[in-house]
């Protein structure tokens, strides 16, 4: 495997590595408008993790948004409080994470479960796939029927998680079961409409990120805008695959229409990893500062199946990631220039937002953002 490798750190960088800043924009004369549209912290979207206690909860938390190794979870306490971790300091998407405690009671008369559901955009079941499931469908029952009463719009999303234990054909009847036991449950309780989504998930491998970048596309109101320029892009490149990948989580926030395949989506989060860490051997000053990621930070990676992986920066939280064939590749003039107008067409998809947000005035104290995740330094409602 050869690697070419494109890094120009000393001028424009970001800062740090691993240590993005909180404020996103796309040039000086706009920072104090993208100031200005940033919400407090209390209404910003949320997404919650519930289930039973010891059902990898926190783990999942730590390993895709602080980097944690999953070895490392291990020695994570039980979490016997509502934890809020602000995720928008440090990635793309704005939004916060509330991982609960799996004794909460909703009977409780001091748990106040309407403001909590009332300002959700997605709420996350786990349930942990190597125990006796059976108490933990009748919560996931109780839990979801009450935030879909208090909020019909909430995404409803279940990982099975834990599943590196299992083998493929238990994997797959695990799912089968638990989707029909919950589902069945609701028609039991007439309410069909209310519609669950299950995800296979492991912390020991690329399933809990493609999971959560599922999670997070549906609360992204830009997501249809940025697939169609996805699918200009790799059709007039001959490109196989794309994705928009947050460096920081790597989350993909967004890819084409054809389907995505986990070896390929596996590659291109190895990629951003080999990009990063060769970045912050060779592509810092002596004195250790600059950034590990820029807007010159690019990479060629040639595998020995003919395949080409190209990454480039697109803003300085977000990468575009491609796999392509080396005789595509070999137009690589025509590549660059396809990614330039793309490029630009992502930056004028949130100026756009930033006019209207101007044109309409000052946005009022309840926000749009609570069903929807904003794109960091970016209005929370328009395209």
């Amino acid at each position: 495997m050869s690697i070419q490798y494109d890094e120009e750190p000393l001028a424009d960088s970001y800062g740090v590595a691993d240590s993005f800043p909180k404020d996103f924009g796309y040039g000086e004369e706009d920072e104090a408008d993208m100031e200005d549209c940033q919400a407090p912290s209390d209404s910003k979207p949320r997404i919650l993790l519930m289930g039973l206690r010891r059902s990898g909860k926190s783990s999942i938390q730590k390993v895709v948004f602080h980097k944690m190794s999953p070895n490392e979870t291990l020695f994570l306490e039980s979490t016997n409080k509502i934890y809020k971790d602000d995720i928008s300091s440090s990635s793309f998407v704005n939004f916060q994470i509330w991982d609960f405690p799996g004794q909460v009671d909703f009977f409780d008369p001091t748990f106040d479960y309407e403001m909590i559901f009332r300002g959700t955009g997605a709420l996350i079941f786990v349930i942990d796939a190597q125990d006796d499931y059976v108490e933990a469908l009748g919560r996931l029952h109780l839990t979801v029927t009450r935030a879909y009463r208090v909020n019909p719009d909430i995404n409803f999303e279940v990982f099975i998680h834990k599943v590196d234990g299992l083998s493929d054909d238990h994997k797959i009847e695990t799912q089968r079961d638990v989707h029909q036991r919950a589902n069945d449950d609701l028609v039991d309780a007439s309410l069909e409409k209310l519609h669950l989504s299950f995800y296979l998930t492991s912390i020991y491998d690329h399933s809990i990120f493609e999971a959560f970048s599922k999670v997070v596309q549906k609360l992204i109101p830009q997501l249809p805008t940025l697939e169609n320029l996805l699918n200009i892009f790799i059709s007039n490149s001959g490109i196989e695959k794309a994705f928009l990948f947050d460096v920081v989580s790597k989350i993909y926030i967004a890819t084409d229409s054809s389907p995505v395949d986990m070896q390929s989506y596996e590659l291109c989060c190895d990629m951003i990893d080999v990009v990063i860490d060769v970045s912050c051997i060779y592509g810092l000053k002596e004195d250790g500062s600059g950034s590990a990621y820029d807007k010159e930070s690019m990479a060629i990676i040639k595998l020995n199946n003919t395949t080409v992986l190209y990454l480039k920066e697109v803003t300085k939280f977000l990468a575009l990631v491609c796999i392509l064939r080396e005789e595509s590749f070999e137009r690589k003039g025509l590549i660059d220039y396809n990614f330039h107008c793309f490029r630009k067409a992502i930056h004028e998809v949130f100026e756009v937002g930033v006019a209207t947000q101007r044109s309409s005035g000052p946005p009022p104290a309840a926000t749009p953002c609570d069903k929807t995740v904003a794109l960091n330094g970016t209005p929370r409602n328009t395209v």
